[in-house]
């Protein structure tokens, strides 16, 4: 095992002292004790046999087995699916907390290596279900409630059966993804590998995007335009590989028959495209009454004549820079769950209380933040990097929202618990919410409101209308592409029609900005991933409105609603509370609780 310098933390170790208190670590022991545990041979040998044995004895007879036979098939492969993801979830998260100790890199690639060889014999399931006719599995299912249980899994499998290709074309797509892969890559190592020059320091991506966040202008200045020097030195290679995968992604859409280069997506997520496109105009509807009247107090309170886009993330000038210390930032948070039903902050005391967050900032440690749901026999992990600022609250109020709903969850079993990203974000913005708003309760000063209100309005502008604009720019790109190879001024000039029309006129936007879409990681690795944000944001938002209402028996709905996991359709999910996500009053009712926050900041100023 390589041997770092300084001193880590095992994934069982105590926690240790820090400026912000007692940062909790993860306990991994509910997964495995360790790489040589034995549990964790025994589980490697039984996946072994257990995929073997599956494809032995289904490949090429879903259409002959009866109703109590395809349970079992199912249930064989759920069994197969937890623990698999036992595994790699314990690999994986041992090698979050330190991604330099090159033990753990090997030790989480060599199972992914063995789950991958041992699961490929299963890669007929899907296929094959797709191929049954409709009568048949409706009268398999009429027969039998406990496989009637599994219809959404079905539904959303077979959802896909009128793109689907002969199976030799779907094994040759498949092995053809590496290609595609490498050029993942290859964007992942550009990125990585650029040098920033700021002020006689060399920065790496990172570094230099947190500049736009200085309180110093002139350093978020420099941050910006050696941004804008540095891609576009690299545009071309940026170019090649936007240009790469718009084609190759086209040429899978047009052999699978897909209406739009956005179907796929809307697909994986659950939602009808129409619903898509009512959230999308309803944004960009209100993009003057949102992003336009918030940046024109922004620039107010900047003291600035024009906005700049090194401005758009600038610290306030009344923001106070004093440090919440993690037992506060815990009693917030678990007053603001326990306040809105003593059962959400019971769900939440074990996250605090038994390993299941690992909170501090350590050498090697992963960057951001997550909620793991690991496997539904085990628990969820959170992960934090936590400096103390408020944000930082902010984030852990988040993360916490993902946890508490992925236990709900698990009680519908492993292929059911999970949520398409268009509903993953719901508990997750919802604690949020309720922390904020508990915050918002507590501030003793209107200095201290308007920080609070502005930093959740850009947080929302970020999320809603940000991301709705890079949605905008990925329909326009890929729409583009159709017609043939992109210059990278082709590309520059679509980002820009996104930009001005969603910042507003408060902006000018310097030369070199054109390129900014270069960086964003979305756009490669999962195109149309973004409307997602937009999408969870705006639905929470509606939500609140109707608990803050007083919607009779709101909260027990909303524990159905978490409980559900992935059972249910958004449109059967939403009901209970009056709301309907294909109706544009809808997404109305969430933007204008942000457009009423703005109306508050606004009034402040007369």
């Amino acid at each position: 095992m390589f041997h770092l310098p300084y001193p880590v933390h095992d994934a069982n170790a105590p926690s240790g002292q820090s400026p912000f208190g007692d940062l909790p670590e993860w306990n991994l022991n509910d997964l495995y004790t360790g790489e040589d545990a034995p549990e964790l041979k025994r589980d490697l040998d039984w996946l072994e046999q257990a995929c073997a044995s599956f494809a032995n004895d289904y490949e090429g007879k879903l259409s002959t087995l009866d109703a109590a036979g395809l349970l079992d098939c199912v249930l064989r492969n759920e069994k197969i699916n937890q623990i698999a993801g036992r595994i790699m979830s314990y690999a994986g998260l041992r090698y979050y907390q330190v991604t330099t100790d090159s033990g753990r890199a090997k030790f989480m690639s060599d199972v992914q290596e063995k789950i991958t060889n041992f699961t490929t014999p299963l890669v007929f399931f899907t296929l094959e279900l797709n191929t049954l006719e409709d009568e048949f599995l409706d009268g398999l299912l009429a027969k039998n409630a406990d496989l009637a249980r599994y219809k959404p899994i079905f539904d959303r499998i077979r959802a896909m059966k009128p793109y689907q290709l002969s199976d030799e074309m779907e094994k040759f797509l498949h092995d053809m993804g590496v290609v595609g892969d490498a050029w993942e890559r290859l964007f992942d190592e550009t990125i990585a590998g650029l040098k920033f020059d700021v002020n006689g320091e060399t920065l790496g991506i990172e570094g230099t995007l947190n500049l736009m966040t200085d309180p110093d202008r002139d350093v978020r200045e420099a941050g910006a335009r050696e941004l804008a020097d540095v891609f576009g030195e690299n545009i071309k290679t940026f170019a090649r590989v936007h240009n790469t995968q718009a084609k190759e992604k086209e040429i899978m859409d047009r052999w699978r028959g897909m209406e739009t280069a956005q179907t796929g997506r809307h697909l994986s997520n659950q939602v009808e495209p129409e619903v898509v496109e009512a959230l999308r105009d309803a944004v960009v509807k209100a993009y003057p009454k949102l992003s336009h009247r918030y940046y024109a107090l922004k620039k107010k309170w900047l003291g600035l004549d024009t906005m700049q886009v090194w401005d758009r993330n600038a610290p306030l000038p009344m923001e106070d820079p004093k440090i919440v210390d993690w037992p506060t930032a815990e009693k917030m948070v678990m007053d603001a769950y326990t306040a809105f039903d003593p059962r959400m902050g019971e769900l939440a005391k074990p996250f605090f209380t038994k390993g299941w967050i690992d909170a501090g900032v350590k050498p090697g440690k992963a960057p951001g933040a997550f909620a793991h749901p690991t496997v539904t026999d085990v628990h969820p992990y959170v992960m934090l990097n936590y400096l103390g600022k408020p944000r930082d609250v902010m984030t852990l109020a988040h993360e916490l929202g993902h946890g508490v709903h992925q236990v709900l969850a698990a009680g519908q079993g492993e292929m059911l618990s999970s949520t398409p990203l268009t509903l993953a974000e719901t508990a997750s913005v919802f604690g949020e919410m309720l922390t904020f708003r508990k915050m918002l309760e507590n501030a003793k000063t209107k200095s201290e409101r308007r920080i609070l209100l502005a930093g959740k309005v850009e947080d929302m502008i970020n999320t809603v209308v940000r991301q709705i604009a890079f949605y905008d720019f990925e329909c326009k790109l890929h729409a583009a592409r159709r017609g043939g190879e992109l210059t990278p001024d082709d590309i520059n000039a679509l980002w820009m029609s996104v930009q001005d029309e969603s910042l507003g006129p408060e902006f000018e936007f310097m030369d070199g900005y054109e390129t900014f879409w270069a960086y964003i990681p979305h756009f490669i690795h999962s195109p149309f991933y973004v409307y997602a944000y937009a999408f969870g944001d705006g639905l929470v938002n509606a939500l609140y409105a109707v608990y803050a209402e007083g919607n009779e028996g709101f909260e027990d709905k909303y524990f159905d609603m978490l409980k559900a996991g992935g059972s249910k359709h958004h449109k059967e999910l939403l009901a209970p509370f009056g709301l309907d996500a294909s109706d544009p009053a809808f997404w109305d009712k969430g933007l204008s609780m942000i457009s009423g926050m703005i109306d508050e900041l606004e009034a402040m100023e007369a």
